[in-house]
């Protein structure tokens, strides 16, 4: 808290310095009442601690003009004495003093206060927030709801799991898996598998189970870590409180966790949330309480946690970027999706149902593959999962119209990634970089690779990634950078 502390004697106001700042308290000490009111018309302190008998401006006269002022409502005002003076306390209490403390000032007694100023201010500030956005909190309260409520009842009409259908013995596992889990809210849940897959799906399965119950009526909040600055990490998942900092709503925000309440929250990518952040996530979790950025007041929370990855979180916590504790934390219930790759007998039920669904949408007359279209179908390695299958049945289904989708309609669409580069690879399977004679500088040359890596897996980040051993976040940091250098003409 900000704590504005007066005081004409100095050893009574180091001790008390020493302790506030000791329990981590941000403290601008002031000999004066004068100067005490100079320094707090420079900003804002929720808590004032004063001595009542001062040379010049009085203890009761410095809570008299603070009180005075229109922000005053924000700040509370703490007097203490060493001297048991009736009449100066009644004067104290009459200009709206919070509290009243007998020097020499007992810690205990200073650390309830506090506290007591803390939920105080909490409350000051929510009621004259619920008070002035009443009607606009109302509004907007409902309009998610109703939101909500018609999504959920489009998703239980289709059946998440029965829109993309259950072809193999490890999907139907999987889903059995889920469906057990929709029953037990505080089983964390970590779901593993590669981009494209259908972690989503899975965690959307979980919450919302296969028949409507009290359960599915809940909040479903997803928040996508690596799409995140670091910097907007905490304010993201715990909100913040009005002006915690430059360029934040007036009137604050919800963080995820204050909307996924009694619901679930999706944290996907959770592997490239910043280390510094991780401690307070398994803080979270484990106590189910957090405070706002900015605020003064504990948040209860009751979530269920799904997380999602696409690279394996063992194998980041071995590289030192991932907590260990956090890990196990989130591990208490693990669904690993295999890959479409490993799961061929999928491919083709699955391409069928994308076509059905899309030939109805765009009002096309396809109906069935050639043999040739289903053998480039089932030998393709689908780097981009099932996602990547859905994009090519439905593009294919876009370009073209017959009964028969044939091997020509999809042919162009099929690209075999870059996974490796080969000792005993030909020329034409090589990503080569010219290397000119007059300079190339090393920050061009690692810029070109990042370019022809990227190129090469078609503009997918992730495997790019993957490919170069970076994170997907250090690959978008680069290429920011990159694009930062064009603009100021310097690539």
């Amino acid at each position: 808290m900000k704590i504005l502390l007066v005081d004409d004697e100095q050893h009574s106001c180091q001790a008390m310095l020493w302790f506030l700042k000791h329990q981590n308290h941000e403290v601008t000490e002031c000999a004066s009442g004068e100067e005490a009111l100079t320094k707090f018309a420079e900003g804002q302190y929720p808590l004032v601690l004063s001595d009542i008998q001062m040379p010049g401006m009085s203890g009761v006269d410095l809570a008299a003009a603070i009180k005075k002022r229109p922000e005053s409502w924000q700040t509370d005002v703490v007097l203490f004495t060493g001297h048991a003076d009736i009449n100066a306390v009644i004067a104290a209490l009459r200009v709206g003093v919070y509290d009243y403390l007998k020097k020499p000032v007992n810690p205990e007694e200073l650390a309830s206060v506090i506290e007591r100023v803390a939920e105080h201010q909490a409350l000051l500030r929510e009621n004259k927030r619920l008070t002035e956005r009443f009607q606009d909190e109302v509004h907007a309260a409902t309009a998610e709801t109703r939101q909500e409520l018609v999504q959920m009842k489009q998703l239980v009409a289709e059946s998440t799991i029965g829109a993309i259908g259950l072809f193999s013995d490890c999907m139907r596992k999987i889903a059995k898996q889920a469906e057990q889990l929709h029953a037990d809210r505080s089983i964390p849940v970590l779901i593993e598998g590669e981009t494209g897959t259908g972690k989503e799906v899975v965690a959307k399965l979980i919450h919302y189970g296969s028949r409507f119950d009290q359960l599915s009526a809940a909040s479903f909040v997803d928040i996508n870590c690596a799409a995140l600055a670091p910097t907007l990490f905490e304010s993201e998942l715990f909100g913040y409180e009005a002006g915690s900092f430059t360029g934040s709503m007036a009137r604050g925000a919800k963080g995820k966790f204050d909307l996924a309440y009694g619901g679930t929250l999706l944290l996907d990518e959770i592997g490239e949330i910043p280390l510094e952040l991780q401690g307070k996530l398994l803080r979270v979790l484990q106590e189910k309480e957090f405070y706002r950025v900015g605020g003064l007041k504990k948040i209860k929370t009751d979530i269920r946690s799904i997380c999602a990855t696409n690279i394996p979180l063992a194998k980041r916590v071995e590289e030192g970027t991932f907590r260990k504790d956090l890990y196990f934390r989130l591990k208490v219930a693990h669904i690993v999706i295999p890959p479409l790759r490993e799961r061929k007998e999928e491919i083709l039920p699955m391409a069928k149902l994308f076509m059905q669904k899309f030939a109805q949408q765009k009002k096309k007359k396809f109906t069935q593959f050639d043999s040739e279209a289903v053998r480039m179908l089932e030998t393709y390695d689908w780097p981009g999962n099932i996602r990547e299958l859905q994009n090519v049945i439905e593009y294919a289904v876009f370009a073209y119209d017959a009964e028969t989708l044939q091997a020509e309609h999809i042919s162009g669409l099929l690209r075999q990634r870059v996974t490796s580069l080969p000792e005993a690879a030909s020329q034409d399977n090589l990503l080569a970089i010219p290397i000119p004679a007059n300079g190339y500088s090393l920050k061009q040359y690692t810029a070109d690779v990042i370019l022809k890596v990227l190129a090469a897996h078609e503009g997918n980040q992730s495997a790019a990634a993957n490919y170069l051993g970076i994170s997907r976040r250090a690959l978008s940091y680069r290429l920011e950078e990159m694009r930062k250098k064009k603009e100021d003409g310097k690539m």
